[in-house]
């Protein structure tokens, strides 16, 4: 009995040290994502865009500018982001768009968005079709539930 209590004690003082790292680890990097959205708030302008084509890629695969993958994260850079063809102008250029703002952009259309750098946070369409909302993709186990629901 007195080598089980001993367990438990150490146990739980493992967890109680694991929920005040992760706690302080969480505050850490609030702070740190506040501090880049206000200076993204800082560096935004509206531009309109006409789209020519949305695709999720790897940042070295989206035509990015060197500066841009040296500072990006080496974690982050084997991962699949939305990336956006635009033309502002004459010039066609490659953005990295917000997961919310990609889902409701079809190519071939002119919106007015909000660029923050090389990343859109908002957009409004001008002209161009009217984007219906993506279907999410359904799992197995959805699929038989909507089969045995219909039946």
């Amino acid at each position: 009995m007195d080598v089980v209590l001993k367990v438990i004690l150490i146990v739980l003082a493992v967890l109680v040290a694991i929920v005040a790292l992760l706690y302080f680890v969480g505050r850490k990097a609030q702070k740190k994502q506040s501090e880049s959205k206000a200076a993204m708030d800082a560096a935004q302008q509206t531009m309109t865009l006409f789209i020519i084509d949305l695709k999720k890629m790897r940042l070295k695969d989206a035509g990015l500018p060197k500066a841009v993958l040296e500072s990006t994260p080496k974690y982050a850079r084997l991962y699949k982001m939305p990336i956006v063809k635009v033309k502002v102008g004459s010039r066609v250029m490659s953005l990295i768009a917000d997961p919310k703002v990609y889902n409701q952009l079809l190519p071939k259309q002119e919106v007015k968005a909000t660029v923050s750098g090389l990343y859109i946070t908002s957009a409004k369409r001008i002209r161009g079709p009217i984007p219906e909302p993506k279907a999410k993709k359904k799992s197995g186990k959805e699929k038989r539930a909507e089969k045995k629901a219909n039946k």
